[in-house]
Formats: structure tokens, C-alpha cells, sequence
């Protein structure tokens, strides 16, 4: 299982960071979770082929997690690839018809099978051989946070949340959490996770994974890498890696 980080960034630009993405590449099939606005160029940035991604999944339904999945879908279309299979949250065909419908253009052009998951769900997408669960997150009404298992390596990425109690369960002896963290320590913050909040939720559910990497990191971080990182280390054993846009793990 690799995996590219695509996007660690949000929704204020910044240097070096476009909007959530996140591809992983098992070997016979290639899947996407959350497409942000600029993560199309990145994958190409990353020489995988756009026209290769199986299916999309979807975190929640926030623009700066779904701002490229139709410029993905036409991309496809444009050279010949006329099929894509979506998962994502309950509400996710709603958004996406009213946002096709915008396009009148792109009508008919191509075939779009959307999925719509609910916490407790496991699913394996059309020709891959993962299984992927999914847990409640605290951010939206339906948010998700997704846990995909392979070869007996496993993959935990939460989209946009609070540190809860599901997501901490949902990683249980992961290889890898890609886990957000926004803000900076001590920053007042609800519905994302700063660094104090993590360890906070680490003191009640210790985490037991191998590796944890911090990503959809608002400018506010910027100058605050470090602090964030060592703050977690005094909690965890771990790897603690601050995520950046095009980072590569191999499992």
C-alpha cells in the first residue's frame, strides 16, 4: 500500500499546500480520498494517471474536500474515461446532482455511481482488495472519518474532526493515522484539532499506531511545526510527522 499525500492545505491559500487529497495506490487499484480544490494538478504532480483512480471517497462535503472531484471527473471524460464511482457521506448524490446541474454542458457526458455510507459501514470499492469502515467525526452532521485495510497493513485518514473517541478506536494498532491538526497549541478551536486537544483525547485513549502524521494545516500553523510535534511526543511513542503536499509512504 502507498500512499501519496496530495493536499495537506485548507481553504486560505498558502505556499507549498492545495486542499485536501489523499491516493492510495494498492497495487491493482488506485483510490481517492477527498478532492480539493488543486489536488487534480497534484496527482499528476505526482506521476500517478488521473484516468487510474477507481473511486473517490469522500470525507464530508466541504469545498476544500470536494472543490476538484467534478474538474477530476471531467478530466477523465476529456480523454476517453466516462465512468467514476463515489463514496462518501449521507447527502453526498444530492450535492453532487445540484452541482452537475450547474454544468449543463457535462449532462450525460458520463456515468457517476455514488455510494452513500453511514458510521459502522465497511465497503471495498469495485476491484480493490481492501476492506474500508468508517467512523462518526466531529465536524459536520455526517462527517466520516475512513479506516482501509490490505495485505494486513491498515490506513486510518479522519477528514476534518475534533479528537474523538471513534476516530481513537477507529485506529486501534493502525500502521498510520492522518490526523488533522489545523491550529496551533492552545488555540480555541471546535470542530478541528490542535495539538493540546489531541493529547488531551490521547491521556483518556492512548493511540497505538505506528505513525502519525498532522495535516489540513491552516496558515495559522506556520511557524508552529515544531511546538506541535514535540507537544505530541511528550504523549506518544510514535512517529509524529508534519504532513506536506506530494509526501510519499510506503507500507
Amino acid at each position: 500500500m502507498d500512499i501519496t499525500l496530495l493536499g495537506t492545505g485548507v481553504g486560505i491559500p498558502q505556499a507549498g499546500r492545495v486542499q485536501s487529497g489523499v491516493l492510495i495506490d494498492m497495487g491493482g487499484s488506485l483510490l481517492l480520498f477527498d478532492c480539493g480544490c488543486g489536488v487534480l494538478g497534484r496527482i499528476y504532480e505526482s506521476g500517478h494517471d488521473h484516468k487510474g483512480i477507481d473511486a473517490i471517497v469522500l470525507t464530508h462535503l466541504h469545498l476544500d474536500h470536494v472543490g476538484d472531484v467534478l474538474a477530476l471527473i471531467k478530466a477523465n471524460w476529456l480523454v476517453g474515461k466516462t465512468d467514476m464511482q463515489i463514496y462518501g457521506p449521507q447527502g453526498t448524490r444530492e450535492w453532487f446532482e445540484r452541482t452537475l446541474d450547474v454544468y449543463d454542458y457535462l449532462k450525460d457526458r458520463f456515468t457517476v455511481k455514488i455510494a452513500e455510507l453511514s458510521p459502522g459501514d465497511r465497503f471495498s470499492p469495485q476491484g480493490s482488495d481492501c476492506v474500508i469502515r468508517c467512523a462518526k467525526t466531529i465536524h459536520t452532521d455526517n462527517s466520516l472519518a475512513y479506516r482501509i485495510e490490505s495485505q494486513g497493513k491498515a490506513v486510518v485518514y479522519t477528514g476534518d474532526t475534533e479528537p474523538c473517541e471513534e476516530v481513537m478506536e477507529l485506529a486501534e494498532g493502525a500502521d498510520v493515522l492522518i490526523h488533522e491538526c489545523s491550529f496551533p497549541l492552545g488555540f480555541p478551536m471546535t470542530n478541528h484539532t490542535t495539538p493540546d486537544m489531541l493529547t488531551l483525547m490521547m491521556e483518556e485513549y492512548p493511540l497505538n499506531v505506528k505513525e502519525l502524521y498532522l495535516t489540513h494545516l491552516y496558515t495559522h500553523m506556520q511557524g508552529h511545526e515544531r511546538e506541535a510535534v514535540d507537544h505530541i511526543r511528550k504523549y506518544f511513542t510514535g512517529k509524529v510527522i508534519i504532513a506536506k503536499d506530494l509526501m510519499e509512504i510506503k507500507l
